[in-house]
């Protein structure tokens, strides 16, 4: 299990993500290219447990979630060149414009974007999730009187997954499984049929 969750990045999905965190006692690191400076509002918001970090402090958690842009995560590399034994959640969006506004599609062919991913950052085990999701239903009490909000997630490394696995069906969540970052992948990633597909589990 997880000790603390890192967050790169600091907008929707991860105030979204933090606040249940939060609420079940997990420490959370927030960092963003602006600096640790820019965060302290957001911090004060989600409460204690909860740290503005450099993106370098941050790839140190347990977990780490990338929650910033696609086009973007090339730039990781530059602070951390070798990602060896890091657990790395990749919820971005291969859009191939984000300012002033996500759209476009940057095809990578017959790789996922999570494998692209995977290439950035060398040594790092990924797990694809959250990307399929919008902030404001991750953001929702995940428990509804017909079931749970489904988290679905690929990866390839199955200790990795299990882990993860805990952690989110501890945050109220029903995770599922897809598969690995191939096949998996393609079903969640932008245009796949399981993107911006919201289900809720029977418990």
């Amino acid at each position: 299990m997880f000790a603390d969750v890192g967050f790169i990045g600091s907008g929707p999905l991860t105030q979204a993500l933090a606040q249940h965190l939060v609420a079940a006692q997990m420490p959370v690191l927030i960092s963003n290219s602006r600096g640790p400076d820019s965060l302290t509002e957001l911090v004060a918001d989600l409460g204690e447990g909860v740290q503005a970090v450099t993106v370098d402090q941050t790839a140190k958690a347990d977990l780490v979630i990338l929650a910033l842009p696609f086009l973007r995560v090339p730039e990781l590399a530059d602070v951390i060149p070798d990602w060896t034994g890091r657990i790395v959640v990749d919820a971005t969006n291969q859009f191939a414009e984000y300012t002033p506004a996500y759209r476009g599609y940057v095809d990578l062919g017959e790789e996922t974007g999570s494998e692209w991913v995977a290439r950035q950052l060398p040594g790092a085990s990924i797990i694809k999730a959250f990307n399929a999701m919008y902030a404001s239903y991750i953001a929702a009490k995940p428990r509804h009187s017909e079931g749970r909000q489904v988290v679905f997630y690929a990866g390839d490394d199955r200790t990795s997954c299990a882990d993860f696995d805990e952690l989110v069906s501890g945050l109220g969540f029903a995770p599922v499984y897809v598969g690995g970052l191939r096949d998996g992948g393609k079903l969640m990633q932008l245009g796949g049929p399981l993107s911006t597909l919201h289900v809720i589990k029977q418990d």
